[in-house]
């Protein structure tokens, strides 16, 4: 058949309807993302060969219709075809997962086009009695053997099966609840349940998570930095061998910048709100947080000065298991303070952070990576490592480098520590300002405490507070040639 290769053609020809609406004038139009999903859905003309090899992530703006080719288009032309024959789908929850199968099912009742040309498919199984083998609002299962069962993530999905056949697809759509409604401990418990209870449903099966962000450090959060940013990506994705795939709702090109989806969102439209904290959120997938409860966005001061000393900060994990934390490096620089002077104002002592990232490297990777960096920026003139954790270990590490190692520890609550920080931001002047922008170093902080990781707000407080302490007068002020 026409289709049988092409489930962009089997959308125009079957489901149109599903492809207009209001906001694109009530006509077939598509954005970037569609074309590149139906090109990939049609590996699915051939079976997974080997367990996990078919595992793909797919993250793009809200309402860019991932429902409607991940639970619709794309499922419905690989079932007519004989492709797929059992297709488990999640949502948050049950009753969305059930809504969208809904939708499925009434197509398979009311479409005439499809029932003349797929008559197997949009007919239901039967016993020999005469009854129907599964028509519930969590599970069809049709005469071409096609099986479609909908569940909410949190639901009974162990051993999920029909007869001897196990699913062949997952989908997890929107698996993550609004911000408002979720939170880390949250996360990760939807992450145990995708990883032990979802996924071991079939090693060979074809899995499809789609999604947008929907909180700070959450799972589509962790996937989309898995792109984005130099952090090494979380455990899970490299794990369970995920491929993960971004869509940016602004494509930019020798042309100039245009929309994903033209007809829905014109250009004119984002260079109106790309500014807003829901542009970050619902169309870039990096959420900011507006309502921390320590820094937000407008904390963040950006510039450059001439400094006087500059730590390399080694806030530091023990090992690399995935439940272990990131290390945290940042180069910290301090401006020692000026005084007035014929007509010029005084300035304060400041702090420049010009590098912050976040690795999970032990032993000699991490002493390679603390040599790269001390290559860059020559100007560092001791290491700093907090060793609450790892003791000597530190030394042993980070031992014959070209800079003095200086190793603390800190005894002060976490939470003291950055509102203590935090004041250091707030002042006018300043008194930390950023070399550039650092959206992994800012995102923790916007976050904080609440956020999966805070390793790069030790990373960068502990030379801050250590530059920037107020000076006690019955000791001597150290020389400024001294690090400690």
């Amino acid at each position: 058949m026409l289709t049988r290769l092409d489930p962009l053609m089997f959308g125009l020809l079957y489901l149109p309807h599903h492809m207009k609406g209001k906001q694109t004038g009530e006509k077939v139009t598509f954005a970037d993302c569609h074309l590149d999903w139906a090109r990939r859905a049609r590996r699915w003309v051939r079976p997974v060969a080997e367990p996990r090899s078919a595992r793909d992530v797919f993250i793009s703006p809200r309402e860019s219709a991932k429902s409607t080719w991940w639970f619709l288009i794309i499922p419905m032309w690989a079932a007519a075809h004989g492709f797929v024959h059992f297709v488990a789908a999640f949502s948050d929850s049950a009753s969305q997962a059930e809504t969208h199968l809904a939708t499925f099912k009434a197509e398979l009742d009311g479409n005439r086009l499809l029932r003349e040309d797929f008559p197997e498919l949009t007919s239901p199984a039967t016993r020999p009695r005469g009854s129907v083998v599964a028509d519930r609002q969590s599970q069809i299962q049709m005469a071409n053997g096609f099986t479609f069962a909908a569940r909410g993530i949190d639901s009974g999905n162990l051993g999920l099966k029909v007869g001897r056949q196990r699913p062949d697809v997952l989908i997890a759509d929107d698996i993550e609840s609004g911000e408002a409604n979720y939170s880390v401990h949250q996360a990760k418990k939807r992450l145990s349940t995708l990883q032990n209870v979802i996924l071991p449903l079939s090693e060979f099966a074809r899995v499809v998570v789609a999604g947008t962000t929907t909180m700070a450090g959450g799972l589509i959060h962790q996937c989309v930095k898995s792109v984005t940013t130099k952090e090494e990506p979380a455990a899970w994705i490299k794990e369970e061998r995920f491929r993960v795939h971004y869509y940016e709702p602004i494509v930019k090109s020798e042309e100039g910048e245009r929309s994903i989806w033209p007809a829905k969102w014109p250009m004119t439209y984002m260079a109106q709100v790309r500014a807003t904290r829901s542009f970050k959120l619902n169309f870039l997938n990096q959420p900011s947080s507006a309502d921390s409860d320590y820094w937000t966005e407008d904390d963040f001061t950006y510039g450059r000065f001439p400094v006087a000393r500059t730590y390399l900060s080694v806030d530091g994990a023990v090992t690399t298991k995935k439940t272990s934390d990131f290390t945290g490096l940042a180069v910290v620089g301090c401006a020692p303070a000026r005084p007035a002077h014929e007509g010029a104002r005084a300035i304060p002592a400041r702090c420049l952070v010009e590098h912050a990232e976040a690795v999970k490297l032990k032993g000699k990777a991490l002493r390679d990576r603390v040599q790269q960096l001390l290559d860059s920026y020559p100007e560092i003139g001791a290491i700093l490592v907090e060793s609450n954790q790892g003791g000597d270990l530190w030394h042993e590490v980070l031992h014959g480098l070209p800079v003095r190692v200086v190793t603390f520890s800190n005894s002060e609550p976490k939470e003291s520590r950055a509102g203590r920080l935090l004041n250091l931001y707030q002042l006018l002047p300043s008194r930390v300002v950023h070399a550039g922008q650092l959206p992994a170093l800012e995102e923790q902080m916007c976050a904080f405490p609440n956020g999966l990781n805070d390793d790069l707000v030790d990373a960068v407080g502990n030379p801050v507070l250590r530059f920037l302490r107020p000076e006690k007068k019955a000791i001597p002020k150290a020389s400024s040639a001294s690090y400690l």
